[in-house]
């Protein structure tokens, strides 16, 4: 049933982490009119408190919250818990019959994202999954493109995840999914992210996955001479390495305190910055901690269509930030997340972009428009930005905003679980994540349709969490 127009949504929070506190919950903050949260669940106190002010209700365990439900009555439950709790944290409130939006991965391994389609199917859940990407106006520009046909029939689609080299060490290196067993293959933890988006402008699932990649050089044997196992205990080689922990925390972020900086702890003084790199996890050797996940990744996925697209991932990247080639029958597109700006060639004469890609509200403006190539073809260069985006440490271009923004009307309205903000909307870019993993490690391609239909088993096809389901 829809809710109460003009009455701010409840929320319940489980996990006030980066994701927790710094996205969703600073969105909340935010939007006072739209949302405000009754509860929250994280074992760190200060973090409790952050999130908590002076009015959610406190709880140091997930479980303890989701017992309560009864008593905070939210319209809608958070879910930015760690990987690992995911899958048991998302049936407990599907029991519960809640909406939710559960951070991505869904699920950190192939057993857990069955299990959790299978309570899906089971009770009807209206879960949406934190693909934020979607939500930002840059992609959400290329979408209009696309789904206009302005392009004609898609041949290739060219995405490169430039996960930036600090970045990478900071999550998957010395961070919380450096490590496979642990966490989950990077091809799911990073780049379902840019999977998803694959699914979503091809408008169906592939065919054929396969995938090459490898952990080329955060390996022991590359560590400079003499190199001792945390950055701060002398590293003979701390001015020329450029992952020294020090020269990134204390002085490139010094006026940071969000995302990645909290991660080091409450003490963010350049002192306790310094002490938290003495101990904690992100003062470690890059060259000798426990990780095991690819830094490199190359996808090649095919489509029914005939349409092909490549995924490429690397660590080795001075950007963080994303690009974007996609070529079709009547033209082709090239974009840049981080700048926002997007080119559209195309080859007719008559060729025009949507209507609806410049109207209000799209985020979206022409900055140049002209003739172009020895035909002189109508060409445009669009910059489609959120306001929000120059301060988002996190890498999604104003994608948080928009997500939470969607969720919180879906909620309003009754409609999470259905559309963009569906369960099955997740389940491909999951299971192509999956796939692809299992070709890097194993050789060969993945027959995708029928390897999903046996990943699945009893937990699809069904309903809405079908495989394959329109996005």
């Amino acid at each position: 049933m829809p809710l109460r127009p003009g009455v701010p949504l409840r929320l319940a929070v489980l996990g006030a982490g980066g994701r927790g506190s710094d996205a969703y919950g600073r969105w909340v903050r935010a939007h006072p009119d739209r949302a405000r949260i009754v509860g929250v669940a994280d074992p760190a106190p200060a973090r409790l408190d952050a999130l908590a002010g002076t009015t959610a209700a406190r709880y140091p365990d997930w479980r303890g919250l989701v017992a309560d439900l009864d008593h905070l009555r939210p319209d809608a439950v958070l879910i930015a818990l760690p990987d690992a709790l995911h899958v048991e944290a998302a049936a407990a409130v599907a029991e519960a019959g809640l909406p939710m939006l559960l951070e991505k991965p869904a699920a950190p391994t192939l057993t857990g994202l069955t299990d959790l389609a299978r309570v899906v199917r089971r009770t009807g859940a209206r879960v949406a999954v934190g693909h934020v990407l979607r939500f930002a106006p840059f992609w959400r520009a290329v979408r209009a493109v696309v789904a206009s046909g302005t392009l004609g029939d898609l041949a290739t689609i060219e995405v490169r995840e430039n996960i930036g080299f600090w970045h990478f060490a900071h999550s998957f290196v010395r961070g919380n999914w450096r490590n496979a067993a642990e966490s989950s293959p990077m091809v799911l933890a990073k780049t379902c992210h840019d999977l998803d988006l694959i699914r979503w402008l091809a408008g169906a699932a592939p065919q054929a996955v396969s995938s090459q990649g490898s952990l080329l050089h955060f390996r022991p044997e590359n560590a400079p001479a003499g190199a001792p196992g945390r950055c701060t205990d002398g590293c003979p080689a701390a001015a020329s390495c450029p992952f020294h922990a020090p020269r990134y925390y204390v002085d490139a972020l010094r006026d940071v305190t969000s995302h990645p900086v909290a991660m080091l702890g409450d003490d963010l003084s350049p002192a306790g910055r310094i002490a938290a790199l003495r101990r904690g996890p992100y003062g470690r050797c890059v060259y000798r901690c426990d990780n095991d996940v690819a830094d490199h990744q190359q996808t090649l996925l095919r489509f029914a269509s005939g349409l092909t697209a490549t995924l490429t991932a690397s660590a080795f990247t001075a950007e963080n930030t994303r690009h974007l080639a996609i070529t079709g029958t009547r033209g082709q597109l090239h974009g840049h997340m981080g700048s926002g700006e997007i080119r559209v060639d195309l080859f007719s004469p008559s060729g025009r972009l949507p209507e609806t890609l410049l109207a209000p509200g799209t985020g979206v403006e022409v900055v140049s428009s002209g003739g172009a190539g020895p035909l002189g073809y109508p060409a445009w260069t669009l910059v489609a930005r959120a306001e929000t985006a120059a301060a988002d440490h996190r890498g999604h271009a104003g994608g948080d905003d928009g997500l939470m923004d969607a969720f919180c009307r879906a909620v309003a309205d009754g409609s999470v679980g259905t559309g963009e903000l569906s369960y099955a909307t997740a389940l491909d870019s999951h299971l192509m994540a999956f796939a692809a993993e299992e070709s890097r490690t194993g050789g060969g391609v993945v027959d995708f349709p029928a390897w999903a239909r046996t990943a699945l088993g009893s937990a699809g096809p069904a309903g809405s969490s079908r495989p394959g389901a329109p996005a």
